[in-house]
């Protein structure tokens, strides 16, 4: 087993993070009080080629590996989650299930704009009866001729404001009765589509959410998602590869509340030396460490997995549970390093705390993930 980075990734890790501190890092407070990513931001990120890291070369992709992919979300996360949410999602659960599951039609109608980041792209699951239950989904599309008509909403919409296609899990019926689950391409432009208003969330603010209203929005057929009746199982596997970006947004989120910690505490003088010296901080910080160290290692090993193909759900989720938890509890503990000073807006401490905590959250809680881990042990996956 070697557990060194390749040159490739090393280089990969030098000029994201480079690039983050550079031109994110001066904006990522103001677009968190704003509660918006800066244009510029979004151009920038199209200049470093981030909308399409995973997706092939011949569709204006970067055609980089899943490890590459965690180091890029893990690094611009350091600097700013909300930007970082921004590119899993547009990644992860969007143009990448797109190309897993998409023809060739709909490959070449859509991968360019997304890949060159023209255009933005959400996954949208929730509603407001459906959250941890998936299969409680009430939204409904109806056949109608070459078409299916839409009705239904969606809340907690990731890249709502900045998205232009979502793809959205629906109940589906036929003409000639069959039910079931189906993912369906849905363009902002479609009449009926209406977006919501922005949420005045606690957390990763840069990145608007908003509820979407699908009023007989049309939906031609050939917006399917793979086959009609494969809904549930791609928005699945969908949430398995998203679940390592979110688990690498948090590993990021801890990271920076790691250092900041350990600079100020070298700096923070009293009884004559620094805070670092007593061992009630001391210890903080090596249990920082560690706990970051462990989580880092889960999640390269899940994303290694992905790339040899292999089956990667129980990890994914452990990922999830993990590094979620401790960088809720890392940033935690990073305030308290801080004191009173953790607690001011003039510095980024609080804002870690409150851009964890959602990690713990969105694309299955906590819970949710310790329930696929035990089912996934009960039947002989250990």
């Amino acid at each position: 087993m070697n557990f060194e980075l390749t040159e490739k990734h090393q280089l990969v890790r030098r000029s994201i993070r480079s690039f983050a501190e550079k031109k994110i890092g001066p904006h990522e407070a103001m677009m968190d009080k704003e509660a918006k990513i800066f244009t510029e931001i979004l151009e920038e990120l199209s200049k470093m080629n981030l909308w399409g890291i995973l997706i092939p070369e011949i569709y204006g992709g970067a055609e980089l590996d899943t490890l590459s992919y965690i180091i890029i979300i893990e690094e611009i996360s350091r600097i700013c989650a909300s930007t970082g949410l921004t590119l899993t999602v547009h990644n992860a659960l969007g143009t990448s299930t797109l190309y897993r599951w998409g023809n060739e039609e709909q490959k070449e109608r859509f991968l360019f704009d997304l890949t060159s980041g023209k255009k933005i792209i959400g996954f949208s699951l929730t509603e407001p009866n459906a959250g941890s239950d998936a299969r409680g989904i009430e939204c409904l599309a109806v056949e109608d001729g070459n078409d299916f008509i839409l009705n239904g909403s969606k809340i907690f919409v990731t890249n709502s404001e900045l998205g232009s296609i979502f793809l959205v899990v629906t109940r589906y019926q036929t003409n000639d009765g069959q039910k079931g689950m189906a993912i369906m391409i849905v363009e902002k432009e479609m009449a009926g589509y209406e977006l919501g208003p922005k949420e005045d969330k606690m957390g990763m603010r840069g990145n608007q959410t908003r509820s979407l209203y699908f009023n007989n929005v049309r939906i031609p057929k050939k917006n399917i998602l793979g086959q009609i009746e494969d809904g549930f199982k791609i928005a699945l596997q969908t949430l398995d590869f998203g679940r390592i970006g979110i688990a690498a947004q948090a590993l990021g989120i801890a990271q920076a509340a790691y250092e900041h910690s350990v600079e100020y505490s070298k700096g923070r003088i009293q009884f004559n030396q620094p805070i670092s010296q007593f061992q009630g901080v001391s210890f903080k910080l090596a249990e920082m460490a560690t706990k970051i160290e462990t989580a880092r290692l889960l999640i390269y090993k899940t994303a290694h997995m992905r790339d040899l193909n292999k089956k990667y759900s129980k990890e994914s989720a452990m990922c999830k549970f993990y590094a979620s938890k401790i960088s809720r509890q890392i940033t935690q503990e990073a305030i308290q390093i801080h004191g009173g000073y953790g607690c001011m807006k003039d510095l980024p401490l609080e804002r870690y705390y409150r851009d964890s905590k959602i990690c713990e959250i969105y694309e299955g809680t906590s819970e949710i993930m310790k329930l696929i881990i035990a089912n996934q042990i009960l039947r002989g996956n250990i």
